[in-house]
Order: structure tokens, then sequence, then C-alpha cells
């Protein structure tokens, strides 16, 4: 005897039930054979935290670093909710909003109930150990995840390999959107952002590996890849270049962690002399 088919869940309503007395700003449940995230607001953010950096970015002339307005609590929500909409809606891999209302949503997990997500950041790093091919093979998809984004005529909020997610099938997918670049930066400036980002939380695993130098000619390559904003690669390459006292960090661990992961993403990202 054939079985009725199964009632969809009334996402709203779980919605409703559950964020109230969630404490955590994030957190998984068990959704009849699904599994699911509820995410609430957090507390407000306010603007005085990016002036340093404002600062910063406009004595450099680098309008890449600028920051990018975060007020956090309902209207962080409210621009997650949008972006990743906006995300399915272009057939760009991220999570799926159920559900949402002014101080919280809920989405679905992006694998299988129970099934791990590991970022593509700590994929890279537990690989450094095994040598330059596998570091590569990660790094790379990546790059081509980023470029998937921006052949699409957008960009991720923080293009940090810490949000590019892998599933059990080796798809990259696309978490944290916070914010949004585009509505405060021209959109090449934005895709500018998404390389730096990218370039600084991956070059030091590069460096460690002795994979720097092949990387080099894949950043190459993925920057001369068509469908990325006007003037993306003239932007990129003078921001390059307003960095080059970046190559005067020492490579080792003088001056601490963060400035070799400077120093990595500038040995990555400059011009390289012609041979011989």
């Amino acid at each position: 005897m054939l079985q009725p088919p199964a009632t969809a869940p009334d996402y709203a309503a779980f919605l409703d039930e559950r964020l109230p007395l969630q404490a955590p700003p994030i957190a998984s449940y068990p959704l009849g054979d699904q599994q699911v995230w509820i995410k609430r607001a957090g507390p407000g953010i306010g603007p005085w935290r990016y002036r340093g950096l404002a600062l910063l970015a406009g004595l450099l002339r680098l309008p890449a670093l600028r920051p990018v307005p975060n007020p956090g609590g309902t209207q962080a929500v409210a621009t997650e909710v949008r972006r990743l909409r906006d995300f399915e809606a272009r057939g760009l891999r991220a999570p799926e909003v159920l559900a949402a209302r002014r101080d919280g949503f809920l989405m679905r997990h992006l694998g299988r109930p129970g099934q791990d997500m590991p970022s593509l950041g700590n994929e890279i790093h537990r690989a450094v150990p095994q040598g330059a091919a596998p570091v590569l093979a990660l790094w790379r998809l990546g790059l081509d995840a980023i470029a998937r984004v921006h052949g699409e005529g957008t960009c991720l909020s923080q293009a940090f390999a810490r949000n590019l997610v892998r599933d059990a099938a080796g798809v990259v997918a696309y978490v944290d959107f916070e914010d949004d670049p585009a509505a405060a930066l021209p959109l090449a400036t934005c895709q500018v952002r998404d390389a730096l980002c990218y370039a600084h939380s991956t070059a030091i695993y590069l460096a460690e590996c002795g994979a720097l130098e092949d990387a080099r000619a894949l950043w190459t390559a993925w920057l001369m890849q068509p469908g990325r904003a006007e003037g993306f690669g003239a932007e990129l390459a003078t921001t390059v270049r307003r960095l080059g006292w970046l190559r005067h960090l020492p490579q080792d661990r003088r001056w601490g962690r963060d400035a070799q992961r400077l120093r990595a993403a500038y040995d990555l990202m400059a011009p390289q002399p012609p041979a011989g």
C-alpha cells in the first residue's frame, strides 16, 4: 500500500517556537528527517569600530581596505537573509533560508543530517604536512568557487577560506553573509576584497608546504579569467603595488603569525621579475 507523502514541516512555526528559547547565536536542531540551523540576531555594532580601518584605507589610498558597515542586530539578519536568497537565485550554493523573522532565521543544513561540512581553510591547514600537491588542489577549489561568484556578477561578504565549506562530494558552498560590500563599494572593489581575503587566509599554508611558486602561476591565470567587474585587474594591481612595504616583513615568527600571513599573501600576489 502506498504511503501518503510526508507533510512538510511548518518552518515558520518551528522558528517562532525555538528562537525565543535559543541562547547561542547559532544552533542546530533535528526537524523530522532534516537538520536545520537557527541564527538569531546578535548585539548591535557601533560604527566607531570601523574608524581606524577607514582612516588607514584613506591614508594608504586603498579603497579595498575600507570597512564595510555591519551594524549587527536585526539589520545583519535582514542582510544575511537577503544575500542567501540572492545566492540561491543565482544558482550559487549557500544555505537555504526556510523561514525568517526580524530577529532571526531558519536555514537548512548544507549536507546530509549529521554530516560535517569542513571549512576549506581547515582542510588546507590540515593538508600542509602532506605536501604541496594536496594543498594546491584544495586551494584551487577556493579560487574556482570565488570565480563562480564573480562570474555571476556579485561578490562574497568576507572571502576568507573559513567561509567556504565542502560537502562529502567535495562541492564548495558559501556561508556567512552578515554584511553586503556591494551596498557600500563598487563591485570591482568588492571583488578585489574577495581576492585579498582569500590570499590573506591561505598564502601562509602555501608557503609552509613549499607550494607558493606553483600557486603564483595559478593565481596569475585566475586573475586573467573573464567575467569580473570592469576595473578589477587595474585596482588589484594598484592595491598590491601600494602594499609593497609588506615585502620588508620577516618571513619567520619574530613579529608574530599575523605578520607572517601578510608577508605570505604579498609574496603570492606580487608580480615576479622575469626569469634570467
